[in-house]
């Protein structure tokens, strides 16, 4: 079976900061998505640039506003720990400082609710017999939604969930 090969789009710099525009409008984006889409549609390295710089002046890419909207989306939408938004973003080439930042904006009581409520949520899923092989499987888990271990055990410690 053949697999048709992504055709590349070849745009002028005017119709491309159009759609740019449309695609920041749409969604908060990071620059490096930006970027990536700009190439993707054919645009030489110098037109990339100037086309970001110019949506950062327009305020249609803002890398402080992303991150925020990013953080705020992956804790209270998916309930992802610290761990993994930052590797999130770190994938998408934020700066250290702008995501710690946004994960300070994160309340510390509502951080340890999300992690009590995916414990509690969890906690009776597991089949297992042997209480510190339930344990392993229910702090692996946590650990995989992007949650510290040390708050999971002072968490699990706190509420009898061990």
């Amino acid at each position: 079976m053949d697999t048709p090969e992504k055709k590349i789009i070849k745009l002028d710099r005017k119709t491309a900061l159009t759609k740019a525009e449309h695609y920041c409008a749409y969604q908060e984006r990071a620059q490096q998505e930006i970027r990536d889409k700009l190439y993707e549609w054919g645009l030489w390295s110098d037109d990339v640039e100037g086309i970001i710089s110019e949506l950062i002046e327009t305020n249609f890419l803002n890398e402080e506003r992303f991150t925020q909207a990013y953080v705020s989306g992956k804790f209270n939408i998916k309930q992802w720990g610290k761990v993994k938004i930052k590797q999130g973003l770190k994938l998408k080439r934020i700066p250290d400082k702008m995501i710690q930042r946004a994960l300070n904006g994160i309340d510390l009581d509502d951080y340890l609710n999300a992690i009590l409520s995916a414990a509690q949520k969890k906690a009776p899923l597991i089949k297992e017999k042997d209480a510190f092989k339930r344990r392993y499987k229910l702090v692996t888990f946590l650990m995989g939604r992007g949650f510290e271990r040390d708050l999971i055990i002072e968490v699990l410690k706190d509420n009898d969930l061990e």
